[in-house]
């Protein structure tokens, strides 16, 4: 019969250990990244200035965190949601060339993110954009990425497990594509996050392809504002979307775990459509999509990957609080007590 003690989580890295693996994690993967896909890094900004549109809507739900700016009059200033806006337009600014692209180290505050073993009002990200020319906007040049991409992922896991034994690698040795439609027409009568439990359950890693529109059930899989990603361009494959996530199995959670979200951008035409889609025609007015529909902004490719969601999986965590210091709400940090989990304060 198993006890209560024996369900208590244990977790293999202690706090010095954790911190050892985390500095080993944020330190390899950028370099990966850059050296995998051609990316300088660059620094970035942690607030800008409300009303220019460069700002992320997320899912289109989420507040930014906003604050006047001292002697300048009517002036207000949001902290970042997401760069994808701004880092496309930085690749102008920079005069990148094809195949050449960005990394940077982004830091935002979601205050409407709902607090839970995998998220907090803090978010890390490394996020990255990429130039592309016309005829690598396609699925091919995508699944190409995120099989780039994939392949850190697997390598950083087996450095982990070479520095602390007590972590074996879990990842499968390729990554499984599969549209969101194909996934409701398997799964009918499943939610999406329970059609995505089975996905990565089946198939340890999978990248979702097509995020954004309504699927044939008259339903979206997930949410996306309508000015980063393509999600409603036809693939060569006969369905929607560009862009998509890099999900995995977490054993810990013994659930599906989002690693990444990433996909190829809106081009002009794909922009007037999708702000038409969401009823957003309002936004052609602002500055960084006056830009985009003017022929003043590259095409390009881009996403970004959890930096503590990233350690949280590969260091065998249940809780993001054992990857970053945060605010938590009492009862959340006694729940945690209460199953072995410690909070990084």
């Amino acid at each position: 019969m198993t006890t209560t003690r024996e369900r208590i989580y244990q977790c293999l890295l202690n706090r010095r250990e954790t911190e050892k693996a985390i500095d080993l994690i944020k330190t390899k993967f950028p370099v990966m990244m850059s050296e995998r896909l051609n990316l300088f890094k660059i620094s970035c900004p942690l607030a800008i200035m409300d009303g220019t549109g460069i700002n992320d809507d997320l899912n289109g739900i989420e507040r930014p965190v906003k604050f006047p700016i001292r002697n300048q009059s009517d002036a207000t200033a949001v902290v970042v949601q997401s760069l994808a806006k701004w880092k496309r337009w930085q690749l102008a600014e920079l005069e990148a060339e094809n195949g050449e692209g960005i990394l940077t180290d982004m830091r935002a505050l979601r205050p409407d993110e709902d607090y839970s073993p995998l998220h907090s009002l803090y978010v890390d990200q490394w996020d990255w954009e990429q130039k592309i020319s016309e005829k690598h906007r396609n699925l091919e040049y995508l699944k190409a990425v995120v099989e780039s991409i994939y392949g850190i992922f697997q390598e950083l896991e087996g450095s982990i497990a070479k520095t602390f034994p007590a972590i074996q690698p879990i990842l499968p040795e390729k990554i499984t594509f599969i549209q969101a439609e194909e996934l409701l027409r398997k799964y009918p009568n499943l939610s999406p996050k329970e059609r995505e439990y089975q996905a990565c359950k089946e198939h340890q890693a999978v990248f979702l392809i097509g995020i954004g529109d309504v699927l044939s059930n008259g339903e979206k899989h997930d949410g996306r504002a309508p000015d980063y990603d393509d999600w409603s361009s036809y693939n060569s494959e006969g369905h929607k979307g560009l862009n998509g996530d890099i999900l995995v199995w977490n054993p810990m959670l013994e659930n599906s775990f989002e690693l990444s979200s990433m996909g190829i951008r809106v081009d002009a035409d794909t922009l007037e459509r999708q702000l038409e889609i969401s009823g957003q025609q309002e936004r052609k007015e602002l500055f960084f999509h006056k830009k985009l529909l003017n022929g003043e902004l590259p095409q390009s490719i881009g996403g970004g990957i959890g930096q503590s969601r990233t350690c949280m999986f590969l260091l065998r965590k249940k809780h993001i609080g054992e990857v970053q210091s945060g605010i938590w709400p009492e009862k959340e940090v006694e729940n945690c007590k209460e199953q072995g989990i410690e909070l990084m304060k």
